[in-house]
């Protein structure tokens, strides 16, 4: 810049000449630069604004002369323009509708690009009066102008609006530039409308665009937004160069597309090309070590972050905290958490779902209330982090005040809310609240449903869990495989196995049948409800099978009675490589329980051990009950005294074992230990007492324990009831064995059959005969243990004859084979009645192979009838160990 005072500069053909030259080359239009101190004036006005700015009037007389001059010209010139305007207005682009700054031009020639201003003091007075007359429709927007109002739409995220207008654009003939084709693949990606995309991107390959750094960068942006990154790949290797929207664009795809380690690979390969990252890229990187669980490369891109100091955007450090969380390292993402100078309110949810996902529902109640503290007011996504660590925890009267915060937000008609709370009232077990608010929701989605089905399971409601299913469909709501889950759920609870089977040929039809966890619980629903070879067939069609899969059928094998079956396949399971967890140890343990195989037992103890499983409730308890029911009371005790705390089952086990090796006392003792300990005793508790109070022939003891049994509700458990029965005729109290009998108001077979030993036991025949008939007429299903019962009555009694009619009527009548036990209580009559030979007779020509049992009945009546010879050859077979024990 000049610094003299006064100074003029004449430019012309880009020279500038001093003034005292410059004054003589005044005679045609030329453009007057003035210069004074810091003042720059470019324009005429500004200089004639400022006279006393020039050393003299007469210099400043020249100038104002050469000015007007030179106005006169332009004046010439704009007319001259918009003669050429109105000779043909169709060549012109009308940009008034989108103008948004004055320098714009109102309209521009769409070939010479030459420009027309209607606020130009140069324009003539006839201007106005002819552009009223002109056609409406003979003015077209310019390409820039639709531009402006296609970047309008699209920041308001309108993009249907966005394919309106281009659709216009093209039927006025309006051919679109690189600017228009950006925006419109941005619409596409926003739409996930990925045809229409492709459309786009032809017309862009036919106008020459394609090779655009700029509409490059949008492609692939689209291709990757809407999934197909094997054309977004295409893309992106065909360009020249790489912008940052592009690689941004490929990792963010890839993460979506759950190829993590592909997005990470690229990030190197940015980087190695000399790109640096910037906060959407890490942001990306983030999200894939996230979907990766990859904790340690996590850790290195945090330190990266840092160095790039992108640590101090809230999005970035959210992302991060994100990672933290999903990777399972709490510890890692509250220390960011913490160090955040500022936190709203999607980090605070972050971090409050994230608790939640590790179990650490208290912990994320506690930042709830820190966070309102803090004055961070919640919005719908805490809401349901905040709901859903009530119902992790069972935590109800939290939960309750935090609905009460929902409802006077006005959220609790939001979707995801109202589902989440239909889902804490049910795991609360308050169902009827459950209810409740899903009666109140203005829609309920599949979630909403789920919650409510999966609610009724869990409370026993198994048919009215199927009844809501129905109720579903009728509403229009398709279900999802969440939905099936519960509704196999319920037929397996409720043993429903046509409804089931309805159930699974749903699931074929809608395409769930290959879903794993969809797979696992059809074949526990079959096993459940009593058809393993169903289960069987599904399992065997499972093209993956997973952990829980095997654990379903192998515990479906135990259920139904067939332990070898589910000890088999726990061998198969390990060859095939699939690793077992605690589920599938406490079904080998059960297994092994049903068999009494202590070998296969102690074998599954030592695996446990192996694996450093944690000795839960569950699994001590099944290890307990194992050896317990094995004879083997001391490894049993052992394993009791290791656990840190015990359950129902576990005492249960303890009781029922002792009983089982005849230490009747150890049991009651053990069950007074347990009422102190405040451990809540079930049905399995007090049958192993009563068998416990028969065995040491303990009446008062079975009177009290009755009295505790209809005090805590079990006195109409068909189970107890048999149990009560049985213990009172054992005791010798066949009064109080009739009167609990003949109070029941549903009998079962059970307890017929506890009725009917009683009778036997104590030598009343007459009446266990009676009884016996009296079943028959009431139409209960005689089993093995009916006909145990009465033969060894007619054994004791001496009733040969009907002994004999009762043994030969279990083939020929009721479709009963013999078992060991029956032909025991047969050999016991014969060899009463001095039948010596008979009883041997009936002995070789068993069925099955006989027991000790079986040839010491036979040696005890030979030892009561003096037959020594007979007596020493059964002898030397017993002590000869060549029989079945």
């Amino acid at each position: 810049m000049c610094s003299l005072v006064g100074e003029v500069q004449v430019v012309s053909a880009g020279r500038r000449i001093p003034s005292s030259e410059g004054i003589k080359w005044l005679s045609r239009p030329v453009r007057i630069l003035v210069y004074w101190p810091a003042v720059h004036c470019r324009y005429p006005q500004q200089f004639l604004q400022s006279p006393a700015a020039l050393p003299s009037a007469q210099l400043r007389s020249e100038i104002k002369g050469t000015l007007s001059a030179d106005s006169d010209g332009k004046k010439m010139i704009v007319e001259k323009l918009w003669q050429e305007f109105f000779v043909d207005p169709s060549q012109w682009w009308d940009n008034r509708p989108e103008k948004a700054n004055a320098r714009y031009p109102d309209f521009k020639h769409k070939k010479t690009q030459k420009a027309l201003w209607l606020n130009s003091k140069f324009n003539p007075l006839w201007v106005q009066a002819e552009l009223a007359v002109i056609t409406p429709g003979t003015l077209q927007s310019s390409i820039f102008s639709w531009n402006a109002r296609l970047a309008k739409h699209a920041k308001a995220g309108q993009y249907d609006e966005m394919m309106e207008l281009f659709q216009q654009l093209q039927q006025e003939g309006i051919v679109p530039d690189k600017f228009t084709f950006a925006r419109m693949l941005h619409a596409c990606a926003g739409l996930r409308a990925l045809e229409k995309g492709r459309h786009i991107h032809t017309q862009i390959i036919v106008s020459g665009c394609e090779t655009d750094k700029y509409v490059g960068d949008s492609l692939v942006d689209m291709y990757a937004k809407c999934g197909s990154m094997e054309e977004a790949w295409r893309v992106f290797n065909s360009m020249l160069k790489h912008g940052m929207i592009a690689w941004n664009a490929m990792i963010l795809g890839l993460v979506k597309c759950g190829q993590g380690q592909e997005a990470l690979a690229l990030s190197q390969r940015m980087q190695q090309e000399g790109v640096q990252p910037d906060p959407v890229t890490f942001i990306g990187i983030l999200n894939a070590c996230a979907s990766l669980r990859a904790l340690e490369e996590g850790k290195c891109i945090h330190e990266q972050i840092i160095k790039s100091s992108f640590d101090s955007n809230v999005n970035v450090t959210t992302r991060i905290i994100n990672m933290y969380v999903k990777c399972g390292s709490m510890e890692d993402a509250f220390k960011v958490f913490h160090n955040m100078p500022a936190r709203d309110v999607v980090v605070w949810n972050v971090m409050i779902l994230g608790y939640v996902k590790c179990g650490q529902g208290q912990k994320a109640l506690a930042l709830y209330e820190e966070m309102q503290r803090e004055g961070v007011k919640p919005n719908s996504v805490t809401f349901v982090g905040a709901i859903n660590a009530c119902a992790s925890i069972i935590a109800l009267e939290q939960a309750r005040h935090i609905h009460k915060q929902i409802i006077d937000c006005g959220c609790e008609s939001n979707l995801f809310v109202g589902s989440s709370l239909v889902d804490m009232y049910a795991k609360c077990g308050r169902i009827e609240d459950a209810c409740s608010v899903f009666n109140r929701m203005p829609t309920r989605g599949v979630v909403a449903w789920n919650a409510m089905i999966f609610g009724k399971v869990k409370c026993g409601q198994g048919q009215k869990a199927l009844a809501l299913f129905q109720q579903m469909q009728q509403e229009g709501v398709q279900p999802d495989f969440i939905t099936f889950l519960g509704v196999l759920s319920a037929c397996a609870r409720i043993e429903v196995l046509e409804e089931g089977r309805c159930v699974h040929q749903q699931i074929i039809e809608s395409g769930f049948e290959s879903n794993a966890f969809v797979g696992s619980s059809l074949v526990d629903m079959y096993a459940k409800c009593g058809s393993i070879e169903d289960a069987w067939r599904v399992f065997d069609q499972m093209l993956t099978r997973d952990v829980i899969t095997w654990n379903a059928i192998i515990l479906g094998y135990v259920k139904c009675g067939q332990g070898h079956k589910a000890l088999a396949l726990f061998q198969q399971m390990q060859q095939e490589g699939i690793e077992p967890d605690s589920v599938t140890l406490v079904g080998v343990l059960k297994a092994c329980a049903s068999l009494e195989a202590l070998r296969e037992g102690r074998c599954a103890h030592e695996e446990i051990t192996r694996r450093r499983l944690n000795l839960d409730v569950f699994l001590g308890s099944s290890l307990v009950d194992m050896y317990a029911k094995c004879g083997s009371i001391e490894d049993a005790s052992k394993v009791f005294n290791e656990m840190p705390s015990h359950d129902t089952v576990a005492w249960s086990a303890m009781i029922s074992g002792h009983v089982k090796c005849g230490e009747g006392q150890k049991g009651l003792e053990l069950f007074h230990q347990m009422q102190q300990e405040g451990v809540e005793p079930d049905t399995a508790t007090f049958l192993g007492v009563l068998n416990a109070c028969a065995i040491v022939m303990a009446l008062e003891e079975g009177r009290r324990v009755e009295k505790e049994i209809h005090k805590r509700g079990y006195g109409s458990d068909e189970f107890v009831v048999s149990g009560l029965v049985d213990m009172y005729a054992k005791c010798g109290s066949i009064e109080d064995a009739y009167r609990v009998f003949n109070k029941t108001c549903t009998w079962d077979v059970a307890s017929w059959n506890a009725m009917l030993g009683g009778y036997a036991m104590h030598g009343h025949a007459q009446e266990a005969l009676g009884h016996f008939e009296r079943m028959c007429k009431e139409g209960v299903m005689i089993d093995n243990v009916t006909f145990t019962s009465l033969l060894s009555g007619c054994s004791h009694a001496g009733l040969l004859d009907e002994g004999l009619q009762y043994f030969e009527s279990m083939g020929f009548v009721y479709n009963k084979s013999p078992t060991v036990e029956h032909y025991a209580c047969m050999v016991d009559l014969l060899g009463r009645a001095g039948f010596l030979n008979e009883a041997e007779g009936l002995i070789t020509t068993m069925l099955c192979q006989p027991s000790v049992s079986v040839w010491k009945a036979l040696l005890s009546a030979c030892r009561v009838h003096g037959d020594v010879d007979m007596g020493e050859r059964i002898a030397r077979r017993v002590s000869g160990g060549g029989l079945c024990k």
